[in-house]
């Protein structure tokens, strides 16, 4: 039994035990938002919980019961050793309906779903009334919404286009085959850190910044999405790269090549048509998400869409819509083509 195994079903088991019996505290106490705002004690009550989870996770381990940690994070000479009862009667079906029944439960209740609301005559009425402008775009506004998708699609061009080089480079510092000194690892887990940070951060908050930093316009939604594809195109880069045969790079470290040399002749001969292919989607992801980020100040053809929905001009931003729907189709298209095309 691996210490890695042990440590990963654990944590799992306890972090699910701690969750399902908080959900069941909060639905049997129906606590107060005063208590719910008390964070000190709920963080407490919610550590407690998590020790007696690794007490239980541990106790069952012992036991021989199959969890659903178990059943997850098992090498597979174990999972093929694991409870042959009914699958109905294995404690990690039941562990597992359990989760999802009140994840569900916690689920309709935070998101107020409502059946009544969706149903409702007068909500209805006023959605087919916006339906119905929407289905008689007013074409007067084409000229400039044409000329605004131009600009959206060169902020995403550019933004994509800066982020190549950078994403490139760090990549190979952010691949842990490479990365294997002490000093080098140190490196890798830096990198690693401040840039999943950044890409948890989505493109619509960093061109909120970034339109406070150089003003509202299209350079805050090519920076925003520039940080954003370098993060996420190093993610996806580094990733191919770990995956790689080792084979040529213990042949190139053999023949006496360093560092930037083993990169050269060992790993980028084996990625470079995988990052063109990631490189291609991304654009692609880009174009859709430059439409978006107008929103909040980054310029383009959003900037159009946001001033005539709130004037309630449904004709006009069923325009605009269109306009967005056939750009995003065929910037799709062609991506789908050069993807094929490099495979």
């Amino acid at each position: 039994m691996t210490t890695k195994y042990v440590f990963k079903r654990t944590i799992f088991d306890s972090i699910s035990f701690a969750y399902i019996v908080s959900i069941l505290l909060v639905a049997i106490l129906t606590p107060s938002e005063d208590s719910m705002l008390a964070m000190d004690r709920n963080f407490a009550i919610f550590g407690a919980l998590l020790v007696a989870g690794i007490g239980v996770s541990l106790a069952l381990g012992r036991m021989g019961a199959v969890t659903l940690g178990h059943t997850i994070f098992a090498p597979a000479h174990k999972k093929n050793h694991e409870d042959t009862r009914n699958t109905f009667l294995r404690l990690t079906t039941w562990h597992l309906l359990l989760t999802l029944a009140l994840t569900i439960v916690v689920g309709v209740n935070q998101t107020k779903f409502s059946i009544y609301e969706l149903t409702d005559p007068d909500g209805f009425a006023g959605a087919v009334r916006l339906f119905k402008g929407l289905s008689n775009p007013n074409f007067a506004i084409f000229p400039m919404a044409v000329v605004k998708i131009i600009e959206t699609f060169f902020i995403a061009f550019m933004a994509t286009l800066l982020a190549i080089p950078v994403a490139f480079v760090v990549s190979f510092f952010c691949a842990k085959n490479i990365m294997r000194s002490p000093g080098a690892f140190a490196i890798y887990a830096s990198l690693r850190t401040l840039l999943n940070i950044t890409r948890s951060v989505e493109s619509l908050i960093w061109a909120i910044i970034f339109s406070v930093w150089v003003g509202i316009g299209p350079f805050a939604g090519m920076l925003a999405l520039w940080l954003h594809s370098v993060a996420s195109l190093t993610k996806h880069f580094s990733e191919i790269t770990e995956a790689v045969n080792e084979g040529p790079i213990e042949g190139i470290r053999a023949t006496g090549a360093g560092f930037l040399q083993t990169i050269w002749y060992a790993i980028v001969p084996q990625v470079v048509l995988p990052f063109v292919a990631f490189t291609i989607d991304r654009w692609d992801i880009n174009v859709r998400m430059a439409t978006v980020i107008g929103l909040v100040g980054g310029g383009g053809i959003g900037t159009m869409l946001i001033k005539y929905q709130g004037q309630a001009l449904w004709p006009e931003v069923g325009c605009i819509i269109v306009v967005i729907a056939v750009v995003v189709w065929l910037m799709d298209t062609a991506s789908a083509h050069l993807r094929e095309a490099l495979k």
